[in-house]
């Protein structure tokens, strides 16, 4: 597949790339907290799209929880790693060039699954077997470049197979990988644990491991790391102001991300959705973010979907002032 259509399959399920992160949707709006020279800050939280409204409305309605009122003001908008992913493959601006980044939020654990009969018994049989014969080891899950694909390279990579080997094959939806491993299509997948569950109640799949540094309860299987690949993983979504965000502003609003996730009614939104909250604020964000931004351009680059890697320009506040 060409890499136009890479990036179309990829827009099609993120419904945004970073240039789009301003301009958001289905506004939830917010104030709240003591602004400059004693006014209250105010907020408007967007998500950038579809895909993170679910994720937008948490906040808003922990922001609430935690005493922050109704009304317009500054924009907060809702993004995450696909819109960060699309803008890469389209060698367009990071969300660091687009927007200030305020904090990050909460992640999809994604799951490595496979059919039920499956000849691999557990993750380490499938990283021998992707290790040997990478380009025999059909794999599937969301469009290719998506956060899927992602998790599938940065796999290979930690095993040390060949990452431009891995045959990989993107579908629109969880349905349809479900059906491409249960026809044999697909040895392996991965995606979010809402997409599976139901598979892995009925035995018509088993999990392998899932993809964050801390096992899952519902999830028999153990973690990335403890199988031994060095890689932690969500597909998480953060909290962005506008580009140039003055001090003052940028601090109300990170000072309201913390107040909000730090609040029982975040844990317990976390828990609906079936997210890990994994919440980081201010200058520890931007490095964060950063040091995502360059992770995500290696493994793009190891599986051929761009041909180099450009150096991230860490703006406004990195840790130290620069």
């Amino acid at each position: 597949m060409r890499r136009r259509r890479f990036l179309a399959n990829l827009l099609a399920a993120s419904g945004a790339v970073a240039g789009s992160a301003l301009t958001g949707c289905g506004a939830r709006q917010v104030t709240g907290g003591p602004g400059p020279a004693g006014l209250r800050a105010r907020f408007v939280i967007n998500p950038a799209a579809r895909r993170w409204s679910e994720a937008g409305q948490a906040l808003a309605g922990a922001a609430r929880a935690a005493g922050y009122e109704t009304g317009a003001g500054t924009k907060v908008t809702v993004s995450g790693l696909s819109a960060m992913t699309a803008a890469e493959l389209n060698n367009g601006q990071t969300l660091l060039d687009v927007a200030t980044p305020l904090a990050r939020l909460a992640g999809d654990v994604e799951v490595v699954v496979v059919p039920g009969d499956s000849r691999f018994k557990d993750f380490e049989g499938f990283a021998a077997h992707l290790l040997a014969q990478p380009g025999a080891t059909p794999l599937a899950g969301g469009p290719q470049g998506a956060p899927d694909h992602l998790l599938f390279g940065l796999i290979a990579k930690g095993i040390g197979a060949d990452t431009r080997q891995v045959d990989y094959t993107g579908y629109p939806g969880s349905q349809e990988v479900v059906t491409a491993l249960l026809s044999g299509k697909a040895a392996a997948a991965t995606g979010v644990l809402a997409a599976w569950r139901e598979g892995l109640a009925r035995g018509r799949l088993r999990a392998l491991a899932v993809s964050c540094a801390q096992r899952v309860p519902e999830v028999d299987a153990p973690t990335l790391l403890e199988s031994g690949v060095r890689v932690d993983f969500t597909d998480w979504s953060a909290a962005f102001g506008p580009e140039g965000m003055p001090d003052e502003s940028r601090d109300a609003a990170v000072r309201m991300c913390e107040d909000a996730t730090s609040s029982t009614g975040w844990l317990a939104a976390c828990r609906a959705a079936g997210w890990v909250s994994i919440p980081l604020g201010g200058d520890d964000f931007v490095l964060w973010l950063a040091s995502e931004v360059e992770r995500t351009r290696a493994v793009l680059h190891d599986l051929g979907l761009i041909t180099s890697t450009r150096a991230t320009t860490c703006r406004g506040r990195c840790g130290n002032g620069h």
